[in-house]
């Protein structure tokens, strides 16, 4: 297969022809000439004018069904939809049935995603189960390809066992991953505690319960001298509580999902449970504090938090609808849509992830395996039926126009084009 891409406008950290632009010719999976103009026969040719060519983008927090909650989302129909949203890797949460918790789910995973446009990289769950009690065979999971170790959406509530967890991986360099909640102070609630919540008559999650977390595992991380990375983080003070850590010297990396860059808990006025999300919305002070922690450094990575659901569990009542959103594809454009630059998007979406994961980066040169994605900032597109790839269709931004489109995403001398 012959790929000729013309005036690309170059942004891939790490290559020679980074910030500049050129043409691209890919043949058989591998870069094979770069140059201001070039000229192939039989070549696939896309006019890449006034796009961006950066790595292909890398996801630290993608819930798939499989196995065992294929009705959600299977392999095939996620990772066709993180190919879509310019995804060329993924971190997969254990949140399956059975959990990602021993090897044989790892190997299960990685052999079933083998030779995918879409490289997949399981998390293993910290502890049996998901329940919090006993920790997993964490180094044999490790062993067979478990680059991390979180419990998902569950938080661990027994510090005891987190200090362990984090101890423990440190031994052979992995990372523990923590979702920061407090079960005793969120409770039942569905919502953020404020003015929103008190106008539905709706019970709610107080900022604390996350940042009560947030401040025990620094402690944790801290005493253990461990590596640790906070998954989705949604208030101001839980930047600021990071960003001290940092600058104490502490090994502490985060993430931030890209609706709260773009949504407050003013969207839950309409009752519509397809803005049920945990954590919740917040308000406009922590969407821009976040913001704030992206373009400092406090927020190392943006993820898609991508979490399907059969329509009978969104499309219910907003009190027992499930938590969640699918986001593989709409990522990007919600980050573009909160007004990042396409350079801090590509160190937030394609390089940073991978150095969290210790991920090898991909490199645009000659002669080396091609990885990338081409996207226009300007360019919308529609989230439909129609351009939909997941099995499920949760997302508050369905039937909506988009600017910032994923024109193509290639990977494993595989295309996806959009």
């Amino acid at each position: 297969m012959k790929l000729l891409i013309k005036s690309a406008q170059i942004l891939y950290p790490g290559s020679d022809f980074h910030q500049s632009k050129a043409d691209i010719l890919v043949e058989n999976g591998l870069v094979s000439t770069i140059a201001e103009t070039l000229n192939a026969e039989d070549a696939e040719i896309v006019d890449a004018e006034g796009s961006y060519l950066s790595p292909g983008f890398f996801d630290l927090n993608c819930s798939i069904g499989e196995p065992g909650l294929e009705t959600k989302e299977d392999l095939n129909t996620g990772l066709q939809a993180a190919a879509a949203g310019g995804f060329t890797g993924v971190a997969l949460m254990p949140d399956t049935q059975p959990p990602i918790h021993s090897k044989t789910e790892v190997e299960y995973l990685i052999n079933r995603a083998n030779g995918n446009l879409v490289q997949v990289y399981p998390l293993g769950a910290i502890s049996c189960q998901r329940e919090g009690k006993d920790m997993s065979e964490m180094y044999d999971m490790y062993l067979s390809g478990a680059k991390a170790f979180t419990d998902g959406d569950k938080p661990v509530k027994d510090a005891g066992l987190m200090e362990r967890a984090l101890l423990y991986a440190k031994g052979f360099n992995a990372l523990v991953f923590s979702y920061p909640e407090d079960v005793a102070i969120a409770g039942k609630a569905k919502v953020h505690e404020g003015a929103v919540s008190t106008l539905l008559g709706m019970k709610g999650i107080p900022s604390l319960a996350e940042e009560l977390m947030i401040a025990r595992d620094l402690y944790l991380a801290e005493y253990t001298d461990a590596p640790i990375h906070f998954s989705t983080i949604s208030t101001a003070r839980s930047v600021e509580l990071i960003r001290d850590a940092k600058t104490k010297g502490l090994k502490v990396t985060c993430d931030v999902a890209a609706h709260h860059l773009v949504l407050t808990d003013e969207a839950l006025l309409g009752f519509d449970s397809q803005y049920k999300v945990k954590p919740p919305l917040r308000t406009q002070v922590d969407v821009d504090a976040l913001l704030q922690g992206l373009n400092d450094g406090t927020i190392d990575a943006i993820v898609s938090q991508h979490t399907p659901h059969e329509i009978e569990f969104k499309d219910v009542e907003f009190e027992i609808a499930a938590f969640g959103i699918i986001g593989l594809q709409t990522a990007f454009s919600l980050a573009v849509k909160a007004g990042l630059p396409a350079e801090l998007i590509i160190e937030k979406m394609a390089v940073n992830p991978r150095k969290i994961l210790n991920v090898e980066q991909p490199v645009l040169n000659e002669g080396q395996t091609a990885n990338f994605v081409l996207f226009n900032t300007d360019a919308e597109w529609t989230f439909d039926k129609q351009t939909n790839r997941s099995k499920s269709a949760n997302s508050p931004f369905f039937n909506q126009n988009l600017k910032g489109k994923v024109l193509l995403t290639f990977n494993n001398g595989k295309l996806q084009k959009n």
